[in-house]
């Protein structure tokens, strides 16, 4: 970690998109424009590639790409989805879903980033690279955000360990910008990652370690000045800590709400679960009937107070902040103020699909809204 103390950033710092970005069109429009102007209509947020049509003064195709007949797959959901699919080649929600301590990679890959080894005790030591990057991100279909990204995604990788492991994350910033890691949860004061004199520079590194405590859901971000900023742009993601007595079996799904100031106004255009709007109404999800489903859910929105998960046809009991292995309440909504964190946890009775959103109406119509799709189990 270098000694020198680096400049501090002011919020007067601005992103100045060319105007050839992909998403130029959106420069001036707040959320309420994309709202009233019908970018948010009948069939939601269908309308960004209609409102980028409009803004080409292509009429015929924004009509046409809101009709019935185009709706891809989601649409039929409640008629809210988009037009067209994002780039998923370096970050997919799908596998988002699921992934943790790079599972997703071939064994090859997945040590360059990650490592364990077997301790005395029978804990595991638990070795990480984390690397910040800026990177332009889909984040709806042609709707682009010049992002600072944890390598290379938002969310960040998902840390994963149990209760008494000893993590060691080794932090590269390859930005623009001083950054660190902040991790919620138990460590010394030098692991904090929140004072000016623990800020890492660009081209510098710092080595985080403390023990995965307590048990629960957590979140870590960036939190360097001015924090509203570094976590607006992306510096954030999950981590988890399991009880040495694992949870009962469930199919396991991380699932952080985040939205996305498209023309840097303090009003988020975008909301989503996993960072792509409506993605998984074009995607929905699958789960089984009758087998146990587990939501690691993180609320990491900037710009509102208050967000929220509501399932529909179901009820979910809720471990907030997943600390305690009991249920604090049997509900089907349940509200989370930034970096709230809660373990759902439900099992759905009938076959069919299951409609799950912010039940703040603005952000589902703006993408944050998607499909769970129930099917018979796969040996019935």
């Amino acid at each position: 970690m270098s000694d020198e103390r680096p400049l501090p950033e002011t919020d007067q710092e601005t992103d100045n998109e060319p105007e050839s970005s992909p998403f130029s069109f959106l420069r001036g429009w707040t959320r309420r424009n994309f709202l009233t102007a019908g970018v948010t209509s009948a069939l939601g947020a269908v309308g960004f590639a209609a409102r980028r049509a409009l803004a080409k003064g292509d009429e015929h195709y924004a009509h046409g790409a809101m009709s019935a007949e185009s709706m891809p797959g989601g649409m039929a959901h409640g008629g809210m989805g988009t037009v067209g699919t994002v780039d998923t080649t370096d970050f997919d929600p799908m596998v988002y879903l699921t992934t943790w301590n790079f599972n997703d990679l071939p064994p090859a890959e997945r040590g360059k980033f990650y490592r364990e080894t077997l301790r005395p005790d029978g804990s595991l030591l638990r070795e990480y690279e984390l690397i910040a990057i800026d990177k332009e991100i889909e984040i709806a279909p042609g709707v682009f955000f010049p992002a600072w990204t944890y390598n290379g995604q938002v969310p960040g990788p998902t840390i994963r360990a149990t209760e008494g492991d000893r993590l060691r994350i080794r932090f590269l910033n390859q930005g623009s910008h001083p950054h660190t890691i902040h991790f919620h949860g138990w460590h010394t004061p030098a692991m904090d990652g929140a004072f000016a004199d623990q800020f890492v520079n660009p081209g510098d590194e710092f080595l985080y370690e403390f023990d995965a405590d307590p048990v629960g859901v957590h979140l870590y971000h960036c939190h360097s000045n001015p924090l509203k900023r570094h976590i607006h742009k992306g510096l954030y993601g999950a981590y988890i800590v399991d009880p040495k007595t694992p949870r009962p079996d469930a199919q396991e799904l991380v699932m952080m709400m985040n939205g996305f100031d498209t023309n840097f106004d303090g009003d988020n255009e975008i909301y989503a679960v996993n960072t792509v709007g409506h993605h998984y109404m074009q995607f929905p999800i699958k789960v089984e009937v009758g087998k146990p489903v587990r939501v690691y859910l993180i609320n990491i929105t900037e710009f509102d107070l208050i967000n929220s998960f509501h399932l529909h046809a179901a009820f979910f009991d809720v471990y907030r902040t997943g600390t305690r292995l009991h249920t604090d309440e049997f509900t089907d909504t349940v509200m989370l103020s930034q970096a709230e964190r809660v373990v759902l946890e439900f099992t759905l009775r009938y076959p069919g699909s299951y409609m799950f959103h912010a039940h703040q109406s603005e952000f589902a119509e703006l993408g944050w809204m998607g499909v769970i799709e129930a099917v018979a189990p796969m040996n019935a």
